[in-house]
């Protein structure tokens, strides 16, 4: 195992880290069987998973109503966006928010939001919902 040679991703922090809601977040110790690997930097509000990683980020701001694909898996709402590898889902109807970040290796990050879900249930509502 090369672990030792590799980088711990690089997260940027979102706008609202520091909110209460992200300080003591249930992040998943895997997603899709890959394991919790350590970020760059360190914190309560980020987590990733596997090589390349899967990103997830604490503090967003919430999304106002947009005309982007929106999904409801197992009970939550998010926002899904394609990237120029990948795709990314951002919980609507919560603030803050969270975003999880899938490398196209992946495939549809809709698929991986169920490990998503006791986290996105422990932020609070904002009334939006996905129609």
């Amino acid at each position: 195992m090369l672990s030792a040679c590799s980088r711990a991703p690089e997260v940027a922090l979102a706008p609202q880290a520091a909110a209460p809601a992200c300080a003591a977040v249930p992040w998943p110790s895997d997603v899709s069987g890959h394991p919790k690997v350590a970020t760059q930097p360190e914190g309560p509000s980020v987590a990733a998973w596997g090589d390349p990683a899967i990103i997830a980020r604490c503090g967003l701001d919430p999304l106002a109503p947009t005309t982007r694909d929106c999904v409801t898996v197992d009970g939550v709402d998010w926002v899904v966006r394609p990237l120029s590898d990948g795709s990314a889902a951002t919980t609507y109807g919560r603030d803050p928010a969270i975003e999880v970040l899938a490398p196209g290796a992946y495939g549809a990050v809709p698929l991986l939001l169920p490990a998503f879900t006791a986290v996105a249930r422990s932020l609070p509502e904002n009334g939006r919902h996905c129609s």
